[in-house]
């Protein structure tokens, strides 16, 4: 494949993995998946694995882990339009609006993501970016009709020129899907003859991504869904995939050369004893080249764009 601009090569590239609506919550096993179902795939990195808002902060092997503050000074329980923008942008968005709101963009959250996000200043230096997710026919001709508003991730992308991908994608191997098996487009979306994948096919199709591009965003929604659900059983289940996903992205990777940046934009997930949001701090992890050494802590939800522009070598954000 021949790439237009700088070699991706020349430069650290980054896999962004957003995980909505994932904290830091309680200890018990029975009230937190993420506790109940540590993340074996951390191993590697981390001699516990165990996410609980006992952790403020761990040091591993290549590796770094910070509690991040999403609330940032606002009143109210985090939101995924101004927590997802903040990470867009830079800006401390509930500060900007007063509030924290969600769950879609409104016009004065989405009029931040058309101008100057990440995937602009991206774009603007000539790098190559990826959206990983692959969208069904229905989802954009909802989005055309104006029957449905894009989430805050997806709407940046867009606004930015960066391309979503579809169901065609999907079918060759150059995008993946939410539930890391396509299964959910068999059964809910549609496509019957949508080839069945595994996740850790997934996560080497995003591997092969990152050798293609500077930028990888993963937009995995679930988590949240299935917080607001309260469903134990399903939140486990969808652990399972997902530690099968990372350990397959881990191992594909040239962690050298890459840094792999997981975070989210609020609570919920981690505490099934509510169906909203929290006010835990979120999960900010780094892997890669001496992370440790390279950045300096995430305290807040708007450090995550400076640590991203940082090593995209691109203008601090905001």
């Amino acid at each position: 494949m021949i790439l237009e601009g700088d070699d991706v090569g020349e430069r650290l590239r980054v896999v962004l993995l957003f995980l909505d609506g994932v904290g830091l919550g309680p200890s018990d096993p029975e009230v937190n998946p993420l506790v109940a179902r540590p993340l074996e795939a951390l191993h590697p990195f981390f001699d516990t694995v165990a996410l609980s808002g006992e952790i403020t902060s761990l040091m591993g092997k290549g590796a770094v882990l910070w509690a991040t503050d999403a609330t940032m000074g606002v009143p109210g329980l985090p939101q995924s339009a101004t927590g997802q923008a903040t990470l867009l942008t830079g800006c401390n968005v509930p500060a900007l609006l007063g509030e924290h709101y969600g769950p879609r963009p409104d016009a004065r959250v989405r009029s931040l993501l058309e101008r100057d996000t990440l995937f602009h200043r991206a774009r603007a230096a000539n790098l190559q970016v990826a959206f990983a997710n692959a969208y069904p026919a229905r989802y954009f001709k909802a989005v055309a009709r104006g029957k449905r508003l894009p989430g805050a991730l997806a709407y940046a992308a867009r606004a930015a020129g960066v391309r979503l991908r579809t169901a065609e994608d999907l079918a060759r191997g150059e995008a993946i899907s939410v539930d890391f098996t396509n299964t959910a487009w068999r059964n809910q979306l549609g496509y019957p003859d949508m080839p069945l994948r595994t996740p850790e096919e997934s996560g080497h199709i995003v591997a092969a991504l990152t050798a293609e591009h500077h930028l990888v965003v993963v937009d995995q929604w679930v988590p949240d869904m299935l917080g607001h659900r309260r469903d134990r059983g399903e939140c486990l289940r969808f652990l399972s995939l997902l530690d099968r996903f990372l350990a397959s992205l881990f191992s594909a990777l040239d962690l050298s050369q890459t840094l792999v940046v997981i975070t989210s934009d609020h609570g919920n997930f981690e505490d099934l004893r509510t169906r909203r949001h929290t006010v835990n701090p979120v999960p900010t992890l780094l892997i890669g080249p001496e992370p440790q050494a390279r950045f300096t802590p995430v305290q807040r939800l708007d450090d995550v764009a400076r640590v991203l522009a940082q090593a995209l070598d691109l203008p601090p954000l905001p």
